[in-house]
C-alpha cells in the first residue's frame, strides 16, 4: 500500500475531478456514507436547453432575490460535462461556498426559484432548468451553462460601455 500526503492548499487547488475523487474517497474510507455507484443523471432527460434569451428572462423573474441571482450566474461557470445526453455538473457544495449562503437547503430553494422561473418563461410546467444526483450534483444541459456565461459576460459589457460612456461625458473639451 502506498500513501500520499496532500496539504490543503493542493486540494483547494486541484482540478474538480481531483478534488470530487478526494472527497468521495474520504467518505468511503471512513465509513460516512457507503460507496454508491456513479451518479446517473436520471433527471437528465427532463433538463431543457435554454438560450441566452431563456437565460434573461429567468433573471428578470428572480433579479429581486439577490442569493438567487448569485446562484443563477455560480452556473455559468464551467462545470464538469459527463454523460450521454451530456449534461454539466455542479457540486451543491461548491455553489454554496461561491455564493457564500448559509446552507445548502437555501442553495435548493434558489435553484427550486430558478426552475420555476423558468417554467413561467418557456409557459412549460414540465420545463427543467436543473436536476440532480444522488451525489450531491446539480445537473444542467452545457446549451444552459453556455447561456448563462454569454448572458453575464454580455451584462459585463455593457456595463463597462456605459461606465466608459458616462466617464468620457464627464471629460470638458479641451479649449
Amino acid at each position: 500500500m502506498t500513501g500520499i500526503t496532500l496539504s490543503t492548499e493542493q486540494i483547494r487547488n486541484a482540478p474538480a475531478l481531483v478534488r470530487q475523487w478526494i472527497e468521495q474517497e474520504v467518505i468511503a474510507a471512513l465509513g460516512l456514507a457507503p460507496p454508491t455507484p456513479a451518479a446517473t443523471p436520471a433527471q437528465a432527460a427532463h433538463l431543457v436547453p435554454c438560450s441566452v434569451e431563456d437565460m434573461a428572462g429567468v433573471l428578470e423573474h428572480i433579479r429581486g432575490v439577490l442569493p438567487a441571482v448569485n446562484v443563477l450566474f455560480e452556473l455559468g461557470r464551467p462545470g464538469i460535462s459527463f454523460g450521454r445526453p451530456a449534461v454539466m455538473t455542479f457540486r451543491l457544495m461548491d455553489i454554496l461556498h461561491h455564493t457564500r449562503l448559509q446552507d445548502v437547503g437555501q442553495v435548493m430553494m434558489c435553484l427550486e426559484m430558478i426552475n420555476q422561473a423558468l417554467t413561467e418563461v418557456k409557459k412549460d410546467p414540465s420545463a427543467r432548468f436543473c436536476g440532480f444526483d444522488n451525489e450531491g450534483h446539480c445537473l444542467i444541459a452545457p446549451q444552459t451553462q453556455e447561456s448563462i456565461a454569454t448572458l453575464w459576460q454580455t451584462m459585463v459589457e455593457r456595463q463597462q460601455a456605459a461606465q466608459a460612456s458616462e466617464a468620457g461625458s464627464r471629460v470638458a473639451p479641451a479649449a
